[in-house]
């Protein structure tokens, strides 16, 4: 089958199982590996292999750029010290567990023979890099506190590149060919990372300035694709790390470039470009996972996948609780609840599975490696990825779920018995029915609207965020439906080309307002979840008091 039919047909069925997927509210990327699992078994049809030249060359430039340029550097410097700790120092001592406990276990179940610590370093750096995708979703989806998602998506950002360098300083080490020093391996770790943040500034910085002197969203959008993967390719090529490089340039094009140097209008479709580039990569990378993976291999390795999955997990439980507790001295502490979902929300992926695949073929073991990265990275993604949700529930880090869905129930009653209404009225002006027949039934309908209205009432002064959304809401259709009718005014020619535009980025620079970060939401308040920042507001409020006091 040619490559560009299976393409489409890859496509159809990431659409599908979007589509599915948001009915049945699971995770997409879990659902897409069950679909590519499905599939690969029924062995529908030959998708490509996922080897490290697709996911290295297509995939993952595109996919670290998208989050970085979405991430606001201010936020992720406020929590530097936890990312940095969970990136670095966290993925040596997650490597370093799984080689101290996997090896004896493995050996004492008689699972293999001659599995040494060496082995088990190898697969710890193997399984280092944490892919969230799913986890950051599902935070969004459910309001989960922003913080929380930026020490997510930070970690990942960042443990995707030190965890490549790591694997390659670890393989070496293992295959005798670096000195063993903790001198050699700390130069070779700087080296890969910090070049590769030269690297990426500065091709972000050029992009950016090149950006300020063009107004133009085709052009401004095919930069920022040059930034991405440029960044990664010269990185690469110079044997230094892409993945850093990328996310670099990722950063300043989104926190420099599309601040200073983007129209709002450009802004707009620069970020609509990246979104539909994440969907579209994702849907393609999580589809091959299930392809790649051959459940027989799996079910006959059960035992090995087993202890594996739980010694990744014991490392990474370990290591959370070790950076929580030190970060307890700083003000960057975290809640223990939040501890506990950043422990399990560590899903691996492709990276891990590339990686694997990547060992020389006489590497001893290799075949047992892969089984077990496959495996695992099978596990994360179906018992973590599907039980998040609960857990977030269970430890109160999401709150207001009853109250959110009994607003959403009113809501829905109220348009519900309005379009009703509206059809009784429609039925009466046509002469459908008598009016003795009629009153009764609008009548009823009046008291259900009464009704929906007096609990929604009831739900605003209760949860005042509601309110706000509910506004936020409106404002957005609201200029949605303004830059329609701006756009049906230029196609009929009643607006010039140049008043038009004025008008739609006067629009799309209100819009964007509107977005996350944009400071028109409380979007920096204190998190008042976060005991830090709860009680700095407990204290402001007492001296907000004092003063009213005074006065």
């Amino acid at each position: 089958m040619q490559n560009e039919i299976v393409f489409i047909l890859l496509f159809i069925v990431a659409t599908a199982v979007a589509i599915v997927a948001r009915r049945l509210r699971v995770p997409y990327t879990v659902a897409l590996v069950l679909a590519g699992l499905t599939l690969g078994s029924l062995h529908a049809f030959a998708a490509p292999r996922l080897t490290r030249e697709l996911l290295f060359t297509l995939c993952l430039p595109g996919l670290l750029f998208e989050a970085a340029f979405h991430i606001e550097f201010g936020r992720f410097w406020r929590n530097r010290i936890a990312t940095f700790s969970l990136a670095v120092p966290g993925v040596v001592a997650a490597i370093a567990i799984t080689g101290i406990i996997l090896a004896p276990i493995v050996n004492r179940l008689h699972l293999t023979s001659g599995f040494s610590w060496q082995h088990a370093l190898v697969f710890g750096a193997l399984l280092a890099a944490t892919d969230p995708i799913a986890v950051v979703g599902l935070f969004k989806s459910m309001g989960a506190p922003k913080r929380l998602s930026m020490l997510v998506e930070g970690e990942s950002l960042l443990n995707d590149g030190t965890s490549i360098v790591f694997f390659s300083v670890v393989l070496n080490l293992v295959s005798g060919g670096v000195d063993p020093t903790a001198r050699s391996l700390a130069v070779d770790f700087v080296a890969g990372v910090g070049v590769g943040i030269l690297i990426g500034g500065g091709i972000g910085l050029a992009v950016s300035e090149v950006i300020k002197r063009v107004d133009d969203p085709m052009i401004e959008i095919t930069l920022t694709t040059i930034a991405a993967y440029g960044a990664f390719v010269t990185a690469e090529q110079l044997h230094y790390s892409g993945v850093i490089a990328t996310v670099s340039a990722g950063m300043l094009c989104g926190n420099y470039g599309a601040r200073v140097g983007m129209s709002p209008s450009t802004r707009v479709a620069v970020e609509s470009f990246w979104e539909y580039v994440a969907f579209a990569l994702n849907s393609v990378v999580f589809l091959l996972i299930g392809f790649e993976v051959r459940l027989t291999a799996l079910l006959a390795s059960w035992q090995a996948i087993g202890v594996a999955y739980l010694v990744v997990m014991a490392g990474r439980v370990a290591v959370i609780a070790v950076v929580s507790a030190l970060l307890r001295l700083t003000r960057e502490r975290i809640p223990p609840a939040w501890s506990a979902v950043l422990a399990w929300g560590g899903l691996r992926g492709a990276l891990s599975m590339v990686l694997a695949l990547s060992l020389p073929p006489t590497f001893p073991f290799r075949d047992l490696l892969i089984t077990m990265t496959f495996g695992v990275v099978i596990a994360s993604l179906f018992v973590q990825g599907l039980t998040m949700a609960p857990l977030l529930r269970w430890l109160g880090v999401v709150t207001g779920s009853e109250v959110r869905t009994a607003y959403e129930l009113n809501r829905g009653r109220l348009q519900a018995a309005n379009a009703a209404l509206e059809e009784l009225e429609r039925m009466a002006h046509n002469r459908y029915a008598g009016p003795g027949a009629l009153e009764p039934v609008r009548d009823e309908y009046r008291a259900r609207i009464e009704e929906a209205e007096q609990t929604m009432r009831d739900l605003h002064l209760e949860r005042s965020e509601l309110q706000e959304e509910e506004r936020q809401g409106l404002r957005r259709h609201l200029l949605v439906v303004e830059k329609d009718r701006v756009m049906e005014l230029f196609r009929r020619g009643v607006l010039s080309q140049d008043t038009y535009e004025r008008l739609v980025a006067d629009i799309d620079t209100r819009l964007l307002d509107l977005e996350p970060g944009s400071g028109r939401e409380a979007d920096d308040a204190p998190d008042v979840s976060d005991p830090a920042a709860r009680d700095a507001q407990r204290a402001a409020d007492r001296r907000a008091g004092r003063r009213a006091a005074k006065e």
